[in-house]
C-alpha cells in the first residue's frame, strides 16, 4: 500500500535521493546534495509550496512539489509543478499518478486554476505519463538566465 502525504524534514534523506536520478536523466541541471537538501527546505517551510512525497512499507518511493506563482494570464494564481520522480523499482505502479493528484487537489484548494510544468524533451516516459494524465504542450519554450 502506498499513501501520498505532505513531506517532512525526516523525509529529506531519501528526497535527495529521488533528486538524484530525476537529475541523473535531465540535461539541464546537475546533482548537488547540498543545493538539493537547500531547495527541499524552502520548500517545507514556504506556505504557497507544497511537497508530496508517496510512502511505501519500504519507505519514500515518490515525490512531486509545486509552488504558487500569480499569473496574469489567467489573473490569479497558477502552480508550477516540479521534481515529479518515482523509485524505479516502483514505476508503472500508479503513484505517479497519485501524486500528481494530490498535487492538483492542493492547487485547487489554494485556488490555482493552471498547473505548468518543464520536462526534458529527451524523457518519453515523462512526456507520455503526462499525456495520458491530460497534460498537453504549448507553444512557450524555456529560456534561462542566472542572477550570478
Amino acid at each position: 500500500m502506498v499513501i501520498v502525504r505532505r513531506a517532512r524534514e525526516a523525509d529529506l534523506d531519501p528526497l535527495v535521493l529521488l533528486l538524484r536520478a530525476l537529475f541523473a536523466i535531465e540535461a539541464d541541471f546537475a546533482v548537488d546534495e547540498a543545493k538539493q537538501r537547500r531547495g527541499l527546505g524552502l520548500l517545507l517551510e514556504d506556505d504557497r509550496a507544497c511537497l508530496l512525497v508517496a510512502e511505501a512499507e519500504s519507505g519514500v518511493v515518490g515525490m512531486c512539489s509545486g509552488q504558487l506563482v500569480i499569473s496574469t494570464a489567467e489573473g490569479g494564481p497558477s502552480l508550477l509543478v516540479e521534481d515529479v520522480v518515482v523509485h524505479e523499482s516502483f514505476r508503472g505502479r500508479g503513484i505517479g499518478r497519485l501524486l500528481m493528484e494530490e498535487l492538483t487537489g492542493w492547487a485547487r484548494a489554494s485556488n490555482a486554476s493552471r498547473l505548468q510544468l518543464l520536462a526534458d524533451r529527451h524523457n518519453t516516459p515523462a512526456l507520455d505519463f503526462y499525456r495520458r494524465l491530460g497534460w498537453e504542450g504549448t507553444n512557450l519554450i524555456c529560456l534561462r538566465t542566472y542572477s550570478r
